[in-house]
């Protein structure tokens, strides 16, 4: 008699693939902690909301009432502040984030992906009884998206899970609503912080957002948001405003690039956006971001950080994934051999190549390996 195994029982938590999609990421400590760079227990810490995203792809337009649509594009992974941890800890950042994870099988696959999958750490998070888990519906079409979020408040808000805050390099923060405590302590102690901002929905962009980057280190908006905040007429002109309240402010503009000044330096920089066909952009800015603090804990002048956070962005926008479109470095190391872009464009990168572990150098385009979907 043959027996079929029953499979798992109704409800049971899907299993994620658990094998390392960035195998070759190695702790970024080997390049960025060597010499005269001081250790710390973190590279970034993060707090904020992981929503599940599923990410519904080539379709010809949004269904009218009444209709339904079928395709056969899907992608899921972890999105809201997911993005940004996963697109650090596959640069081989050492990254701890503190969140909410509901008890249903959404937050125990979110849990599993995040922390076994993407190397991220979580001990400052938990596991929250009869909270369901934000979810983000997607829907992919025409080179835009259109997105549908079901969300209900947590007993305990983010910034609740962080008591004692752990040793870091950098930390970030949103700052449309007041910065943290804990990173106000961690500021103290030597941590630089980096910060964003969401889109305003009520479109009055209180200049009370503006006051807070006296806690901030390093402000990142896009050109929208900071022309808006600062009411100004061009990005540059935003980009001087913000420059006279932080220390490191970037404008990112998309598909023109980015540009960006250090004070503390007297470095002004732009630099262009990588130059390939945009499939997706969802969480192409966390992945700029993650690119940045990479580059500023590497210690690079701005324009190389710029450079770098816009290849990352550009290889992440390549792929229907949402988060598991961050770049590892075996993809970073293969885009040269991709033929994408003319070599006088990849000469701007030559920079990177002795942050490139040695083996991704050596296996070649072939070689590259990234996390798939996970619930299909």
């Amino acid at each position: 008699m043959t027996v079929t195994d029953p499979g798992p029982p109704p409800g049971t938590p899907p299993e994620p693939s658990l094998r390392d999609p960035c195998a070759e990421r190695g702790p970024a400590g080997d390049i960025l902690h060597a010499g005269d760079v001081p250790h710390h227990g973190l590279d970034v810490f993060l707090t904020g909301r992981v929503f599940m995203d599923m990410i519904f792809t080539g379709l010809p337009g949004l269904p009218p009432p009444g209709t339904e649509l079928v395709t056969d594009g899907l992608g899921s992974a972890p999105g809201g502040v997911a993005n940004l941890a996963v697109a650090m800890s596959r640069l081989g950042l050492r990254t701890g984030l503190a969140s909410a994870f509901g008890d249903d099988m959404f937050g125990a696959y979110l849990w599993r992906a995040l922390s076994e999958q993407e190397g991220v750490d979580l001990r400052w998070s938990r596991e929250i009884t009869g909270w369901p888990t934000p979810v983000t519906v997607s829907l992919a079409y025409d080179s835009d998206r259109s997105m549908v979020t079901y969300a209900r408040p947590a007993p305990a808000g983010d910034t609740d899970l962080v008591t004692d805050p752990p040793a870091a390099a950098t930390c970030f923060v949103d700052i449309d609503r007041p910065v943290p405590g804990w990173a106000l302590e961690l500021r103290r102690a030597g941590t630089r912080v980096f910060a964003d901002v969401a889109w305003d929905p009520t479109e009055t962009w209180s200049t009370d957002v503006l006051d807070r980057l006296r806690h901030v280190d390093v402000f990142l908006p896009n050109a929208v948001e900071a022309m808006a905040y600062t009411r100004t007429r061009t990005p540059e002109d935003a980009l001087h405003a913000l420059a006279d309240r932080v220390p490191v402010v970037v404008v990112k503009q998309g598909a023109a690039g980015a540009i960006a000044i250090d004070s503390s330096t007297g470095e002004h920089a732009h630099a262009d956006a990588l130059p390939v066909e945009a499939l997706d952009p969802t969480g192409a800015g966390d992945v700029f971001a993650a690119g940045f603090v990479f580059g500023t804990l590497a210690g690079w002048p701005l324009g190389h950080r710029l450079s770098f956070a816009n290849l990352c962005a550009g290889l992440s926008v390549r792929h229907h994934s949402g988060s598991l479109g961050a770049p590892c470095w075996g993809e970073i190391a293969a885009f040269g051999d991709t033929g994408e872009v003319p070599p006088e464009v990849l000469e701007r990168y030559a920079f990177i190549v002795p942050y490139i572990p040695e083996a991704e150098l050596e296996r070649g385009p072939d070689w590259v390996t990234r996390a798939e979907p996970t619930l299909r």
